[in-house]
């Protein structure tokens, strides 16, 4: 199918939409999901209508361009053709960005797990830090940041910390955090000045709602028992705490944080629903994507995705080779210029793939 043949079927399929939204005898779970493809598909009309107007336009040039004789003139129509000739370009690069497959998990909800990995308890302040920075981050877009579950060291270090981050494409924007952190700097805890290198591993799941995954309950075993945390923080006298397990697939998840079991429960059914989700997501993507080399991340927390080194003030993508040397900004969650070139990365790459 040309791209014309298939920015017109859009463009109709758009005002067949448009025709259901002004029905008032449409109602209920129709409608919505009628409003949301139509939402989805306006920018892509937006783009088809401007490169099919260009491309009409620069047809009716070339058609007078060998009749004109005046030299001016004819100099006039070249310049207005080289201009359209970029501007289709443009709109052809644009166009293909917005007709690639949409990973449906793009517009959710996530959510965010941080834990400290070889180090001891540097590794754990380095969580600390990382969970921080993610915060910062979520205010900056002007998310919502809901912490899920903190456990500390008692030494200011968190061991594992998990967040529900609310908001506008939140999953699009931080699904590529996914992997190893690794940073490199002068240990608050090292009197001697030699710098050390510890890690910390980030997961990000688009949270997951119950229509997305069906868990039965026989697949589950619920135990329950009594919370504790450093120093008698946090530590109930009843049996609040919660650890279920997905028998078929093995993935336990323990809650703590509150102290009526009845929360800890939701919350914990919340993060195993988001694994569960992630799983098949991840199993999908790589049956689609075994034949493609160098992904931008696969989202294996085993991956080295990062690395901070703040003797040097150096932040280093491993991906994409993009360094900044200012660690501060980035520590204070001004992360936009890795988030967008990861983002415009796989882009690249998806548009290659989808040529081949």
């Amino acid at each position: 199918m040309s791209i014309i043949k298939k920015l017109d079927a859009i463009i109709e399929k758009f005002n067949d939409l448009e025709k259901k939204l002004l029905d008032p005898s449409s109602l209920g779970q129709k409608l919505a999901k009628a409003s949301k493809e139509h939402s989805d598909l306006a920018p892509i009309v937006e783009l088809a209508i401007s490169y099919k107007k260009s491309i009409k336009e620069l047809e009716e040039i070339e058609e007078i361009l060998p009749q004109t004789q005046d030299k001016e003139m004819k100099e006039m129509i070249l310049t207005e053709k080289d201009d359209l000739d970029e501007k289709i370009e443009t709109l052809e690069h644009q166009l293909k960005i917005a007709l690639l497959p949409k990973d449906k998990a793009d517009e959710k909800n996530a959510i965010l797990e941080v834990r400290a990995g070889t180090g001891g308890e540097e590794a754990a302040l380095f969580a600390t830090k990382l969970f921080a920075m993610y915060h910062k981050y979520a205010e900056r877009q002007g998310w919502k940041f809901e912490i899920m579950s903190i456990s500390e060291t008692g030494l200011g270090g968190y061991k594992d910390a998990s967040a529900l981050i609310s908001g506008k494409d939140v999953f699009a924007k931080l699904k590529f955090e996914s992997g190893g952190h690794r940073v490199q700097r002068v240990p608050e805890t090292e009197s001697q000045g030699r710098v050390h290198t510890s890690a910390a591993t980030v997961a990000v799941l688009p949270e997951a709602e119950e229509i997305d995954i069906k868990i039965e309950d026989k697949d589950l075993r619920i135990d329950v028992f009594r919370s504790s945390g450093p120093g008698g923080q946090s530590v109930n006298t009843t049996d609040s705490a919660v650890r279920i397990t997905h028998l078929p697939t093995g993935i336990t998840v323990s809650m703590q944080d509150e102290k009526s079991q009845i929360k800890n429960r939701e919350k914990a059914m919340k993060v195993l629903r988001s694994r569960l989700y992630e799983a098949e997501r991840e199993r999908a993507e790589k049956e689609r994507s075994d034949t493609r080399k160098g992904q931008v991340g696969s989202g294996d927390r085993s991956e080295r995705v990062r690395t901070y080194n703040f003797p040097q003030s150096r932040v280093t993508d491993h991906r994409i080779n993009l360094t900044s040397y200012n660690i501060d900004s980035v520590m204070l969650g001004e992360l936009d210029e890795f988030i967008e070139s990861l983002q415009a990365e796989d882009q690249a790459q998806r548009m290659a793939e989808s040529e081949v």
